[in-house]
């Protein structure tokens, strides 16, 4: 009802935009992902980091999760990987309503519970680590994904739509399959082969360098243009905003 009223909606994957689409919702359109690629970098890498996340064993190999800490991102399935190898562990940054039962779930696990970070920490942190996790299935976005891929990390997330619209199996990450329990635990451990984890990475840094903030900031701009002028009849473009202010 209220989404009718709108001149524009605006939705961040395909498959979501199909969905809405199939509901009746009207005026959708897509506007594509970015990530700040001058922030996130493998140069930042950054020892005391990397020593912060594993809980003071940086020879260990470092799973990383980013992201709000509720019931609905599914953070208990990794346990799972930890159970089955000694020379993992992992970083959780983030915080939220379930991080008390995910401590609980974790404990006695080489699980760092590091709390909220962002700006250069942030991008330490993603830097610093050697494989990023995402278990969740209901994501829309998971702006996480480009922002791991632009630091350097290969991806182990679930599949499932608006996922496989960003990594290509095999190529820039790794698709577990969220129904086979033991899925997860096998793409991640296909990362520990030192030739896979190179070449997915080399193929997942590419992949965020076509990802930048510019195209999507010019694709919001022009759908501004474009609304403004079917409502008003008054065409704007932003080449005379940059040149007025």
């Amino acid at each position: 009802f209220w989404h009718n009223k709108a001149d524009l909606n605006l939705c961040t994957s395909g498959d979501v935009l199909n969905e809405l689409r199939a509901h009746r919702f009207k005026n959708v359109h897509l506007w594509s992902r970015g990530v700040n690629t001058e922030r996130f970098k493998p140069i930042h890498r950054n020892d005391m980091m990397r020593k912060r996340l594993s809980g003071g064993y940086p020879e260990k190999k470092v799973l990383l999760y980013v992201g709000r800490l509720g019931a609905e991102k599914e953070i208990e399935r990794l346990r799972h990987v930890l159970d089955a190898a000694d020379d993992v562990c992992l970083a959780i940054v983030g915080d939220g309503p379930y991080r008390e039962v995910l401590e609980k779930h974790y404990s006695g696990t080489n699980t760092t519970f590091v709390g909220f970070l962002h700006g250069e920490e942030l991008a330490q942190a993603y830097a610093s680590s050697d494989i990023f996790v995402f278990p969740s299935t209901t994501e829309t976005l998971g702006l996480v994904i480009l922002e791991a891929m632009a630091s350097g990390l290969p991806v182990v997330a679930a599949k499932s739509g608006p996922m496989i619209e960003q990594v290509d199996d095999g190529k820039n990450g790794l698709l577990f399959e969220p129904d086979k329990p033991d899925s997860l635990r096998e793409q991640v451990f296909k990362l520990l082969d030192n030739s896979v984890h190179e070449r997915i990475r080399a193929e997942a840094i590419k992949t965020a360098q076509n990802f930048n903030w510019d195209k999507p900031s010019e694709q919001l701009l022009s759908f501004y243009e474009q609304t403004v002028a079917i409502r008003h009849g008054v065409p704007i473009r932003y080449s005379q905003l940059k040149k007025n202010h």
